[in-house]
């Protein structure tokens, strides 16, 4: 053979080291591997010396044996105890309750694996480790979720309930409450894993359940029921602030109105959902409306009359101050002071103070002497008449008139019915004098007309009579005079007014005084004099006609026989009267008054069945005209 050749520069010593090592490693793993057989072989069927499960030495046992060993040790499923928390909810339950299982089998085989399993190079690690320091296994332990599920579910019903919105009704006056519930519900799956952590241990301990919890959006209610309870539990009273002894009101709200009035509702705030109560505004809205015009008036001014001694005003009735009810602000206020507990409740009212108060003096207003005076007189006048004469004029005393304010006599008059005071009485109506309710009221603005008129105070609005009535062309003495047609004036409330305006810079003070007596009416402006003088002419009665045949009517009120007559024939005519006004020698204005009136017939009435009525012949049997 051939000598081996080696590699220039390759020492020998070292190949023969390498051949050297090569061998013992051969021999190495020849003995260990016949030291693994060997040891393998006389633990055939037995666990491994140095193997332990926790605390329990399972060497040398059989897989059986070492199961019947463990099964004994092992028993925290069965002993153990969890106990499951939830507010004031517990429930102690044994971890095998909630599926946890030891398997004695199941680790004796693990224990009877160990130094078994891998490749070969892995057991025999495994081995030596077993043999020289033992092995320590931790007991395996099986979680059944499906067991643990169930036994949490068997007690969420306990746990959980729904979520309930708090709600508050009414029942008459009876404040009904439903109180809100906060909604549970059991996190089975969290729950049980929480579990699982403190099985792992195999200690007994208390658990935390995860509930998850909803809110209702209303939870309580209780404010707002004894809110409801106070509003209903005595009467609503509603006044006038600072009312006066004839201020309207109080106005009561009885605790059985009061419910019909008020609502429940929610409402949604800063801080979520709540329940407001209060009373309906639309409701309560109608019921200050139907009171508005007992409320609302306008400013009335003191009446006075002038001290022609004093040079001063006396007081004859106190002001009235202006109220206008604001409706909407009393309801926002109403609600804020129920809401707060309040039951006498100012509503909310704009006052307006007048111009003249009881506190004002002459001078200050401007009252300091008389400026025009007038009389017209009633010979004739029936009783009724005359009562309206005092009742109209009776409106009119102690008035103040502002400076450039424009009168209306209308306005001041009001209602003229029975109701205020009046009578029925002769009035003209269309083209006959009848009883009507008033008759009588023309003496009053005749009186008035001609006060403005020879004052030279302006006339807005004036209208005359349809035919000369007498009564305002008579004198003191009590015959007529002429001249004076063309200065009456009707009014017909609502639709004939009589206004003029106080053009002066100063107030204007209005007195009448009735002398039923003497049959006369005095009708007094004072204030403070400009220096105007008037001058007026009449053309007369111009274009005269004579009245028309007397009429005849059967009246049956009348009795058998009886005639009256019921008017008076008056000739018509026509007439202008014409004013003019000065103040310092020169022409403020002049005024024309035409005035056209219609003649008129003489009217008798006779009772039913009275002989010759009506007459054959009027121009020579005239029954008018013997009356």
């Amino acid at each position: 053979m051939s000598p081996m050749k080696t590699e220039p520069g390759f020492p020998k010593i070292l190949i023969k080291i390498i051949a050297a090592l090569s061998g013992g490693f051969l021999l190495f793993v020849l003995v260990i591997g016949l030291s693994t057989l060997g040891f393998r072989g006389i633990y055939d069927g037995r666990v491994f010396p140095g193997i332990y499960l926790g605390a329990i030495n399972l060497s040398g046992q059989t897989p059986t044996d070492a199961a019947e060993l463990l099964r004994g040790e092992f028993n925290y499923p069965e002993v153990g105890r969890i106990n499951l928390q939830y507010d004031d909810l517990s429930w102690e339950v044994a971890p095998a309750e909630l599926g946890l299982f030891f398997s004695p089998n199941y680790n004796a085989e693990l224990a009877f694996n160990t130094g078994r399993e891998g490749g070969i190079i892995k057991r025999i690690a495994a081995q030596i480790q077993v043999l020289r320091y033992g092995i320590i296994l931790a007991p395996q332990f099986v979680l059944d979720e499906k067991t643990g599920i169930e036994y949490l579910e068997s007690i969420a019903s306990e746990v959980n309930q729904p979520t309930i919105e708090a709600s508050l009704n009414l029942d008459g006056l009876e404040v009904l409450v439903q109180p809100g519930q906060i909604g549970r519900e059991m996190d089975i799956p969290a729950s049980l894993e929480v579990a699982a952590l403190q099985m792992r241990t195999l200690q007994d301990g208390s658990i935390p359940l995860i509930v998850t919890e909803s809110y209702p959006e209303i939870l309580d209610v209780s404010a707002q029921a004894e809110t409801a309870r106070k509003i209903l539990s005595q009467p609503l009273a509603l006044i006038i602030p600072e009312a006066k002894e004839n201020d309207p009101g109080p106005w009561s709200l009885s605790p059985q109105q009061l419910v019909e009035m008020m609502i429940i509702e929610r409402v949604s705030s800063g801080n979520g959902e709540t329940y407001r109560i209060a009373l309906d505004p639309e409701q309560l809205r109608t019921y200050l409306e139907k009171r508005e015009n007992n409320i609302n008036r306008e400013p009335q001014n003191a009446r006075m009359y002038f001290d022609d001694d004093t040079k001063d005003l006396v007081l004859i009735e106190q002001e009235k101050v202006g109220m206008e009810l604001d409706i909407d602000q009393s309801i926002i206020e109403i609600d804020q002071q129920l809401a707060e507990g309040n039951h006498e409740i100012a509503l909310i009212i704009d006052k307006t103070i007048p111009g003249v108060t009881g506190v004002n003096a002459a001078e200050e207003l401007g009252i300091t002497e008389l400026v025009s005076s007038e009389t017209t007189y009633f010979y004739g006048s029936d009783s009724a008449r005359m009562n309206n004469i005092e009742t109209a004029a009776a409106k009119f005393h102690g008035i103040f008139i502002a400076p450039g304010e424009t009168f209306s006599m209308v306005e001041q008059l009001g209602d003229i019915s029975l109701d205020t005071g009046y009578a029925e009485a002769w009035i003209i109506y269309g083209d006959r004098t009848i009883k009507g309710v008033g008759g009588g009221v023309c003496q009053v603005s005749t009186t008035l007309f001609r006060t403005v008129f020879f004052g030279g105070f302006p006339v807005i609005e004036r209208s005359s009579h349809s035919y000369r009535v007498l009564y305002y062309e008579q004198r003191a003495n009590g015959n007529n005079n002429p001249k004076l047609a063309g200065l009456d004036a009707t009014v017909y409330v609502p639709l004939v007014d009589l206004k003029f305006t106080n053009d002066t810079e100063h107030w204007l003070l209005m007195e009448t005084y009735v002398n039923i007596g003497q049959r006369w009416i005095t009708w007094k402006f004072y204030s403070t004099s400009d220096g105007r003088t008037v001058d007026w002419s009449t053309t007369g009665l111009k274009q005269k006609k004579d009245p028309p045949d007397p009429i005849y009517e059967e009246n049956p009120e009348l009795a058998k026989g009886v005639v009256k007559q019921v008017d008076w024939a008056v000739e018509g005519a026509t007439v202008t009267v014409t004013r003019d006004v000065y103040r310092d020698g020169e022409t403020l204005w002049q005024d024309i008054f035409k005035t056209k009136y219609q003649p008129w017939a003489a009217v008798c009435q006779y009772g039913p069945g009275t002989n010759k009525m009506p007459p054959e012949n009027p121009d020579t049997d005239d029954p008018c005209n013997k009356n």
